[in-house]
This record gives structure tokens, C-alpha cells and sequence, in this order.
């Protein structure tokens, strides 16, 4: 990951709690803000340092402990309970945040699908977190949203639209956008939600479409693919982690906001495809429909981002193709394994 830009970076150091830090978007904004100079606390749940000290620990977990590996030893780790009113204020009082950045879910994957687990993550956890840290105060909470909660739309949905969740996990993000407002209104507090379109980079999970890209691209082999034409807003993890500090800064009237982050062009996975055996040079056929097709799969999926851009001056700054081969990169520099993953 690169270093942020100069005007994101903040005079005097800032204390920072982030849940969800062990996940992909999580552990590159942990590592994004220590890189700032920022004080950053990770919540992790009880009895998580245990795993983590486990060397018999499975797949999953050998990732999150990657990707605490990036941090260098600078992020503290907190253990808390989300679904505890009581652990919640335990753990806000003894840090005493300025930032709260919520990032912990659960629904986003195929292979997540407890509606329980997932309705305690997105909901349950976010009132807990809201209605403690509401109490004792803070200068900025950041919610990390998602897209899904529009539904489908055939064309670049604005902030202000009737969102159609169609997923129960689209359906609990939206919750979970509602309760921010609802708290914010009732508290006049800075808080406000970032509706993430398709993030990817560094440490993202090595089972989603475009980690499977390269580890079959490095092998000049591509994967089982869906629909060529199903399209996503591609938007590179540098660019997101932005978007939460200029979030967490931003300076306005509107309380309870929200924002859409995305790049505002699509791509299909023909076009994924395209750039990636290009980037690694692979020669393989593509053949497409040998992968099923998700409930959740469209031809049309853009981030419309003129209120970040007006409100936040953010944009994003990293196109596909760049942002493919950074993450190549990446993987070539910091996986060895990268061949038998």
C-alpha cells in the first residue's frame, strides 16, 4: 500500500478504534492510518489473541494473521464483545477514541450465510457501538456501508434514492445505514456511512474473483468464470481508505450523511478478464458460464460519487488496469506461496 497523500495526512495524531480490523478493508485502513501516525486500536473478538497464538489455525485464519503481520507491531489489539452493551462501554472508555470507524460484518461472502450471525454483526453490534460510544462522545464515527443496499438499479444510484436491499445482507447494511442516522439526528453527531461499491487489493480475501485471477494468472491459467457481461465498479483499497479519513474530517451540516464510493465506471468481467491476461501475460481461453451466476449478479453496477467529490474532495485516483497491477505486484512480492494457494 502506498503512503497517503500529503494533504490527507493530519496535524498531531489521532486515537482511532476500528472494528472489523482483521477483515480486508479493515487491516488496509489499520495499516493506512498507523502509516498517517495515528494512534489505531483493533477490536477483536474474545478469545480471537488465542487463535491467533494457535499454529494450528486453518485457512481463514492464517490470512487475518497476515494481515496483522502488515501492521508491524503498531496497532494495539482489543479484545470486546460488540454484542455486549457492557464490553462495548468498557472498551470505548478505556480508549477514548476520536475516530470510530466500523467496519466489522458478516453476509458479504457466499460462505457467510447465518442469518443470525449476520443480522447480529450488522445490526446488533452497530446499536451496541452507536449507543455507547454516542454516550461518551467522539469526534468523528465512519460506518462502512455497502452498495448492495440499492438493490438493482439501471443506472448510477444517488445517496437520496429509494434503496431496494434484495439480500439479507443488503438488507441489515441498510439497517445498519438508518441506525447511523437515526443516532446522528438524535445526538447532532458526526456520523455518517460509506456505501463501498467493489473494493479489491492487497489482503483481500484469496477466494473472491480477483485474488482467484491471479493466482490462476500467475500460473498462465484463468478460472471458472460466470456471464462475461456482469459488471461491478472496480475501486482500488488506497482509494478507499482515503475515503474513510476524508469521511472522518469532513466538515459538514448534514448529519447522518451518506456516500457513495466507487470510481463511477464499470467493468465487466469480460473486461476483467481482458485487462488481467494482459497484465500477466496469459494466454488461456476464457470460458465463460463454467462458473454459476449469483442471485446477486447485474450487467449494471456504478458508483455515482458527486457528493464525495463535492463534499468529501475525495475522487478516486486508481483505474482498474492500475490498480490490477498493484495488486499483482503485491501478491508476487509478498506471497510465496502464491502458486499453491
Amino acid at each position: 500500500m502506498s503512503l497517503p497523500k500529503s494533504n490527507d495526512i493530519i496535524t498531531g495524531p489521532r486515537k482511532v478504534l476500528i472494528t472489523g480490523a482483521t477483515g480486508f478493508v479493515g487491516a488496509n485502513l489499520a495499516r493506512y492510518l498507523v502509516e498517517s501516525g495515528h494512534q489505531v486500536s483493533a477490536l477483536l473478538r474474545p478469545g480471537y489473541k488465542a487463535k491467533l497464538a494457535d499454529n494450528s489455525n486453518g485457512h481463514d485464519l492464517l490470512q487475518i494473521k497476515e494481515r496483522i503481520q502488515s501492521w508491524n507491531s503498531e496497532v494495539d489489539l482489543i479484545e470486546a464483545d460488540l454484542l455486549s452493551a457492557d464490553s462495548v462501554k468498557e472498551t470505548i472508555l478505556t480508549i477514548k477514541p476520536d475516530w470510530i470507524f466500523n467496519l466489522a460484518a458478516h453476509g458479504a461472502y457466499s460462505w457467510q450465510s447465518n442469518p443470525l450471525a449476520i443480522v447480529s454483526s450488522n445490526v446488533t453490534a452497530l446499536a451496541n457501538l452507536l449507543d455507547e460510544s454516542s454516550k461518551i462522545g467522539f469526534d468523528a464515527f465512519v460506518n462502512a456501508g455497502s452498495s448492495s443496499e440499492y438493490g438493482f438499479k439501471d443506472h448510477a444510484p444517488l445517496e437520496t434514492e429509494e434503496a431496494r436491499p434484495n439480500s439479507l445482507y443488503a438488507v441489515t447494511k441498510m439497517a445498519g445505514t438508518n441506525l447511523c442516522g437515526v443516532i446522528a439526528r438524535r445526538n447532532n453527531l458526526s456520523i455518517s456511512t460509506l456505501r463501498l461499491y467493489s473494493v479489491y487489493g492487497p489482503f483481500e480475501d484469496e477466494r473472491r474473483l480477483i485474488p482467484t485471477l491471479i493466482k490462476y494468472g500467475l500460473l498462465g491459467e484463468l478460472p471458472p468464470l460466470v456471464n462475461p457481461y456482469i459488471a461491478r465498479d472496480f475501486i482500488y483499497i488506497d482509494d478507499v481508505c482515503r475515503a474513510f479519513v476524508k469521511a472522518a474530517l469532513a466538515q459538514t451540516k448534514e448529519i447522518g450523511a451518506v456516500y457513495n464510493i466507487g470510481t463511477g465506471v464499470q467493468t465487466t468481467i469480460e473486461g476483467v478478464v481482458q485487462k488481467a491476461c494482459k497484465v500477466m501475460s496469459i494466454n488461456d481461453t476464457p470460458v465463460w458460464g463454467s462458473m454459476s451466476d449469483r442471485n446477486w449478479d447485474t450487467s449494471i453496477w456504478i458508483a455515482n460519487c458527486e457528493k464525495a467529490m463535492k463534499v468529501l474532495q475525495w475522487q478516486a485516483s486508481v483505474d482498474f488496469e492500475n490498480g490490477l497491477q498493484q495488486t499483482v505486484a503485491w501478491t508476487k512480492k509478498t506471497k510465496e506461496r502464491a502458486l499453491t494457494f
